[in-house]
């Protein structure tokens, strides 16, 4: 593929996964495990960060915090910081993409396979997502998750309320459909387009 061609075919996909990003984080805000949605949009980010590189992840990754912000699912952290709350979302979103796309591109060069790469790329993708939200949460809400655990009966026990509510079985289900989709969705668009 020349030079051109694959400009050409990174600004397309980059901006059919942009698309569906937006789609995925506003139709995904029905998809709700307890009080937050499942981010399917975690898929596109690793699809992008395997298929057109770097930016693009990043961008994706932007993307996903913005539509974070629109879609709503971050109003209880808007009500206690705004500043705080957009650090937070386009932060966690623009990191994941970028790891993503770096743990691609090193282990695609260690391993020269890349179904190992981006099952890699699908592994970071969702603990740097959950890790940034987590430091974030303790850096600008850790007073009020404090009383959100409280209130929920943890007591003294913020960090098991921020790890098994918050997050919990959110990463858990993000990290196994990440982890089984963004291979195969790679794949499938690696094959179209060697046609």
């Amino acid at each position: 593929m020349n030079k051109a061609t694959s400009s050409t075919r990174t600004l397309v996909l980059g901006a059919i996964l942009t698309a569906l990003v937006v789609l995925l984080q506003f139709m995904g805000s029905f998809i709700r495990l307890g009080p937050f949605s499942i981010s399917l949009v975690l898929i596109p980010i690793v699809i992008g960060a395997a298929t057109c590189g770097t930016a693009v992840a990043t961008w994706l990754g932007l993307v996903f915090g913005a539509a974070v912000i629109l879609s709503g699912d971050a109003a209880a952290f808007l009500a206690v910081t705004i500043p705080g709350t957009v650090v937070t979302v386009l932060s966690k979103g623009a990191l994941c993409g970028l790891l993503a796309a770096l743990t691609y591109k090193g282990v695609s060069k260690l391993s020269s396979n890349r179904y190992v790469a981006v099952i890699s790329a699908a592994i970071v993708c969702p603990i740097v997502n959950t890790g940034v939200f987590l430091i974030c949460c303790s850096i600008f809400f850790m007073e009020t998750i404090t009383g959100w655990a409280q209130a929920a009966g943890f007591g003294g026990g913020v960090v098991h309320y921020m790890i098994f509510v918050l997050v919990g079985a959110n990463f858990i289900v993000e990290l196994i459909t990440n982890i089984i989709l963004s291979p195969v969705a790679t794949r499938l668009i690696n094959i179209g387009s060697k046609k």
